[in-house]
């Protein structure tokens, strides 16, 4: 298995995932909303911000972030290929691509929605604080915050 920025040659194949997935993330419910996702994703390429990884050449985990805004977008992997840490690889290959000195934050489901409990349980464990409450899509989540500014102390 190998994390890599994803290519536009990527994109059939990373659609394919994210339709396996789609259920666990509000937005993605109709056909129009998984073309305007596609369109996001594409988007997110030409930015180099996007991360997938491959086993082969099927990719079994997505990632989407933003550089400008210290904001980790879209995290999801193949149902198939979970409990590999593939996750967190993706994380640690985005970190090296963002400020060090910035926090990054992300949103997902508030406690208590069943699909959100592995998303929290993975934040909280790679070092993710919960924060604000918010919605996002119609749907209340919560923000989580990973502080990088005691990371830079290291010396």
């Amino acid at each position: 298995m190998r994390i890599e920025v994803g290519t536009e040659q990527d994109v059939d194949s990373w659609m394919n995932l994210v339709e396996k997935v789609k259920n666990a993330f509000p937005g993605l419910e109709t056909e129009e909303a998984l073309k305007e996702h596609r369109n996001t994703v594409l988007d997110f390429i030409s930015k180099d911000s996007a991360i997938c990884a491959k086993e082969q050449e099927e990719i079994v985990g997505v990632l989407l972030f933003s550089k400008e805004n210290n904001v980790l977008c879209f995290l999801a992997v193949d149902p198939e290929h979970r409990r590999k840490y593939i996750a967190e690889k993706m994380v640690s290959y985005m970190l090296t691509k963002m400020n060090p000195q910035s926090d990054i934050s992300v949103t997902t489901y508030r406690e208590g929605v069943p699909e959100g409990i592995a998303a929290r349980a993975f934040y909280k464990r790679i070092g993710f604080s919960e924060g604000k409450l918010t919605e996002e899509f119609g749907s209340p989540v919560q923000e989580f915050v990973l502080k990088r500014q005691s990371l830079s102390l290291e010396n």
